[in-house]
């Protein structure tokens, strides 16, 4: 076994040395034959100086690079809105892959909830027929408490944080009008009667 690998690794091992050769005229023949560099077709160099000459445009080129200015407002705002909506739109598509997921490893009991509270707010709609803002409230509030029912810690922390949300606007409405009612108290807002002058 010793002698196959020895055999193997000698031819291998001289594969990776490197020589250097040198190549020198032979002495007994004449140098009448030799070319020169210049003479080979490979490294001709050509007469003359070339001249770069552009070609007349046509027609059609004209017209396509007029559609270009023409259209180019128009694609910069374009890409303006892509580059702008496009984290919204990623945003988005993960939001429905993270829900596609949740929905197929969904906890038990889930569907049937879903269910209970799909049913709730068609009963909702039933409800509202006949007016528009019962149609805005019926729906949306026969599946909240349909959904309350199911999810009561998720049901408080949403009326808290929608109760802070509606205090802020009621604030914020009382004191714009309570500014309008201040201008409109003016005495300089005030007509005088007609009797009193």
């Amino acid at each position: 076994m010793f002698k196959v690998i020895q055999k193997s690794v000698g031819p291998a091992s001289l594969s990776l040395l490197t020589f250097k050769v040198y190549a020198s005229p032979k002495k007994d023949s004449p140098n009448k034959n030799s070319i020169k560099v210049d003479e080979l077709s490979l490294y001709s160099v050509p007469e003359g100086q070339s001249k770069y000459v552009e070609e007349p445009r046509t027609q059609l080129e004209e017209n396509i690079s007029q559609l270009r200015h023409y259209c180019e407002p128009y694609t910069s705002w374009c890409q303006e809105k892509y580059f702008y909506t496009k984290p919204k739109m990623q945003s988005i598509v993960q939001w429905g892959v993270d829900n596609y997921e949740y929905l197929q490893n969904a906890p038990p009991g889930f569907f049937p909830r879903l269910g209970v509270i799909g049913f709730a707010g068609l009963v909702g709609l039933l409800f509202a027929r006949g007016s528009k803002i019962k149609k805005l409230i019926y729906p949306p509030g026969f599946m909240g408490f349909a959904a309350s029912v199911y999810y009561p810690q998720q049901a408080i922390s949403f009326a808290q944080a929608s109760g802070e949300i509606l205090y802020d606007w009621g604030l914020r409405g009382y004191i714009v009008v309570e500014d309008l009612w201040r201008n409109f108290q003016k005495p300089g807002n005030v007509k005088n009667p007609p009797g009193n002058k």
